[in-house]
């Protein structure tokens, strides 16, 4: 959905450096409220887009053509991208179950049990480096999170009409295999002392006996985990199927009812307990579960004209600044956007490592596996793509043939 809107990232462009001290820089094109977009993602973007153009059988002339009018919108799908994602992080809009489930996916389509290889393997089919690929999933997620949430409710798909297709395309809602839906509780033992790591598994032992006696799960994660993107929720992680975690949680939860919760389990940085809030069979979906699926696949040709009146607003509510020579053609009118702050254009770089810092963080008992943090992520300003003709790398991705 939205596919406008998937950000596509690759490794950075050293436009300058130093002969005694090599620093990559990159110039600022224009400010979006506190991020950035840089003269060097942008010449990226159009090497994206030719080589999209290319793939579809374009050259000579029409190559030309069709790279400069889809390079004509690279700023302003840019600056998209970057509102559509501040506007999430606002809303508190959290995906990163969703991000570490579909890599999962990813991996286990692949064959690929070893967590170094799969990285390799995502850089060899996307040219960008592990993190970058999960940044790109990350913000797509994200705005069409954005757009579903503030502009699809506007959007009003009758009842009978979403029964209608239910009943013409049910073939498209079996499911293939079981799920269950879970929720965590992660008790950290990161860094921790023996002492220490005594203290957290009684304070485990204790959140699961008091879960088991009746007390709300959701208020316990939200209150006590120390996965905090997952605590915001309730503790929510979603729908997991079979080959997506280690085995033996894995054999735990399926062989468990609805309401199940687990003891502490531990693992290398910390305990973990379970709960299986729902779990649903292979076969045929009913209606009610694919009704918001249905919902949003006919909402989304109705919405193009609101989703770009949506983005205006945004541009006019933001602060936005474009240097001369760059242009925003979805610029809000009358809004002024010109470079004021004179003073800060020297120089009018900034370190791409500056730009790129971020943090990262994983669910531990998912492949594949990674390190509990007690911080949130800051995610760095990431460039879209282009319109229409750009690849999906992630779609891309999914659609490589399974490694034998």
């Amino acid at each position: 959905m939205f596919r406008r809107f998937v950000v596509l990232i690759a490794s950075s462009l050293a436009v300058c450096a130093a002969a005694d001290n090599v620093k990559v820089v990159e110039e600022i094109a224009a400010k979006v409220n506190g991020d950035i977009i840089t003269r060097g993602e942008l010449a990226r973007k159009r090497l994206e887009i030719e080589a999209e153009a290319k793939r579809q059988g374009l050259s000579g002339p029409r190559l030309q053509e069709a790279v400069t009018e889809y390079f004509a919108n690279a700023l302003r799908d840019e600056i998209d991208t970057l509102l559509l994602v501040q506007k999430g992080k606002d809303l508190n809009i959290n995906v990163d179950s969703e991000v570490t489930r579909r890599l999962a996916e990813i991996q286990v389509q692949q064959k690929i049990s070893d967590p170094d290889k799969f990285q390799a393997f995502i850089r060899e089919n996307t040219g960008m480096t592990f993190e970058d690929f999960k940044l790109q999933m990350k913000n797509q997620m994200l705005t069409q999170r954005v757009i579903g949430q503030e502009v699809a409710r506007n959007v009003i798909v009758p009842e009978a009409e979403i029964q209608k297709y239910y009943d013409e395309h049910k073939s498209e809602y079996m499911r293939k295999e079981s799920q269950v839906f879970l929720s965590q509780i992660v008790i950290s033992t990161e860094g921790k002392t023996p002492a220490q790591v005594a203290v957290a598994e009684k304070k485990a032992t204790d959140l699961a006996a008091r879960a088991k006696k009746g007390e709300k799960f959701q208020e316990l994660a939200r209150d006590n985990s120390d996965d905090v993107e997952t605590a915001k929720n309730g503790g929510q992680v979603g729908p997991m199927t079979k080959g997506l975690m280690d085995k033996p949680i894995e054999d735990l939860v399926f062989n468990a009812k609805k309401g199940f919760v687990s003891d502490p389990i531990r693992r290398p940085n910390s305990f973990l307990i379970l709960k299986v809030d729902e779990r649903v069979e292979a076969g045929q979906a009913p209606f009610e579960e694919a009704k918001a699926d249905i919902q949003e696949r006919l909402t989304q040709p109705k919405m193009e004209g609101k989703v770009r009146i949506f983005l205006t607003a945004l541009r006019e509510d933001a602060f936005l600044e474009i240097k001369e020579g760059y242009m925003d053609s979805g610029a809000a009118p009358a809004k002024d956007t010109r470079w004021k702050d004179v003073a800060q254009l020297k120089p009018q770089t900034t370190t791409k490592e500056e730009v790129a810092a971020r943090r990262k963080r994983h669910l531990l008992w998912v492949i594949p596996a990674g390190t509990v943090k007690e911080t949130r992520p800051k995610t760095a300003p990431a460039p879209p793509s282009a319109p229409a003709a750009t690849a999906n790398k992630a779609a891309d991705l999914a659609a490589v043939p399974e490694k034998k």
